[in-house]
């Protein structure tokens, strides 16, 4: 697989799972971040460079589309804690101008601009729902944003499809679909499936942006919401309820004739990394991968952790955030004391039951899921390794262990699909898709 993979070796991590005292970011972790002091300083200490690079959390965006909102934003003093309507308000006028512009170009037969605007359209509304539609006004972006996204989408060269998957394993109070994104390029053979796991923040509509660099490696994706978030019918509060969704989307997998059935690789990203570390342990012989990407799987839920949280690198009320995810809406106390009983994979028992061939990545300073979990999905509190699993912790960088980590999964699925074309070409081909860069 390459220098870059190696199973986790750090014992002292490991024993520190019983203590939750005791964090490898220990030393930072009752400091408070510049940007939880307004939204100026969110702009300013974190957010105004990747807006210039149209990356996460500005995918599909354009630094002139968003600075007369954030001037706005800003001259109003906006600062935690939020009024979210208020907040989500700000970004309305400019999300229409962008959706008009695309409309008009659409009437003239403009198909390229057509595309771009409503793509931009919808990263407008994305961070007016961020970093979850809590609000009358958070929600109404989130449909409107799906609406200008899937216009965008299907004007691509690939058309990215939105499909609804049937739900039979659901419960009677869960919904009977799974919205998903689709982009299968076309192909005379069945294609290897990259389905994505989405996070607490980034849905289906901003997670898109990896689907056009994957379709031109012949490469489907589909990407799907966790319980809590977008359009997911689990049941939030119901631990089991992921389980049952990725019953109902593997059933579904195997009826699709354009895939191919044995290379079904998830990748989770962040709280997306919790439930495909779930998956490959609950469904092991659906699939022949599985990455987390900067995912929890215990400690994630220790009271501590969850008490310091919301003023550290998460841009805003992170434990706050988890709780409305995992179905508490507003009673963070109470998602504080029973969470780790009710969702920790060591608790449930779910980490000792065997996997598929699991990738676990993350940065050793994450500020929003402890390393420590890494090394517990690797290894018991024994220091004994987990079967299946491999990993990497990538020094000195924060949550996901950006930008690193990213070359290190691409290796990692490369290698398990057996891919022809050479790892070079296929890590630059998907990187450099990534970075959303405006031709109008």
């Amino acid at each position: 697989m390459g220098d870059l993979i190696s199973n986790s070796s750090d014992a002292s991590l490991v024993n520190n799972g019983g203590d939750i005292e005791t964090y490898h970011i220990s030393s930072v972790l009752h400091a408070r971040a510049a940007h939880h002091e307004s939204f100026q300083q969110l702009w300013e200490t974190k957010w105004k460079a990747p807006c210039a690079m149209g990356v996460y959390p500005f995918m599909f965006g354009t630094i002139t589309d968003f600075q007369p909102v954030v001037d706005a934003i800003i001259a109003k003093d906006l600062k935690e804690p939020y009024n979210w309507d208020e907040y989500a308000s700000m970004f309305f006028p400019q999300a229409f101008k962008l959706a008009f512009a695309a409309h008009q170009a659409e009437q003239d037969g403009e198909k390229e601009k057509a595309c771009e605007y409503y793509l931009r359209s919808s990263a407008i509304y994305r961070i007016a729902r961020f970093p979850a539609p809590r609000s009358p006004k958070q929600l109404e972006a989130w449909s409107l944003g799906k609406q200008v996204f899937y216009k965008g989408a299907s004007l691509l060269q690939n058309p990215i499809l939105p499909i609804s998957i049937p739900h039979p394993h659901r419960l009677p109070s869960e919904g009977t679909t799974i919205p998903a994104s689709l982009l299968l390029p076309p192909s005379p053979t069945p294609l290897p499936l990259l389905v994505i796991f989405t996070g607490l923040d980034g849905y289906r509509t901003e997670l898109a942006v990896w689907q056009p660099p994957f379709a031109a490696f012949s490469i489907a994706t589909l990407v799907l919401e966790i319980p809590g978030t977008g359009d997911s019918p689990a049941c939030p509060l119901d631990p089991t309820s992921p389980d049952r969704q990725s019953s109902s989307l593997f059933d579904w997998i195997s009826t699709q004739p354009s895939i191919d059935h044995s290379k079904v690789i998830i990748w989770g990203f962040s709280t997306g990394g919790y439930y495909s570390l779930r998956a490959a342990h609950t469904h092991p012989s659906r699939l022949l991968g599985a990455v987390s990407l900067g995912g929890g799987c215990h400690r994630m839920f220790d009271e501590t952790w969850l008490r310091s949280v919301n003023h550290l690198e998460y841009p805003f009320d992170l434990a706050s955030t988890l709780a409305h995810k995992f179905g508490y809406g507003d009673d963070l106390e109470k998602f504080i004391k029973e969470g780790k009983e009710k969702f920790s994979l060591i608790e449930n028992g779910v980490l000792e039951r065997e996997c598929c061939r699991t990738l676990v990545v993350n940065g050793d300073l994450d500020e929003i899921f402890p390393v420590e979990d890494l090394y517990l999905a690797v290894r018991d509190r024994g220091g004994k390794e987990r079967r299946n699993k491999e990993s990497k912790v990538v020094g000195g960088r924060k949550h996901m262990g950006e930008p690193e980590s990213f070359g290190v999964i691409l290796e990692w699925i490369h290698g398990l699909w057996e891919l022809e074309v050479g790892i070079g070409v296929f890590k630059k081909g998907i990187l450099g898709g990534l970075p959303f860069e405006p031709k109008y």
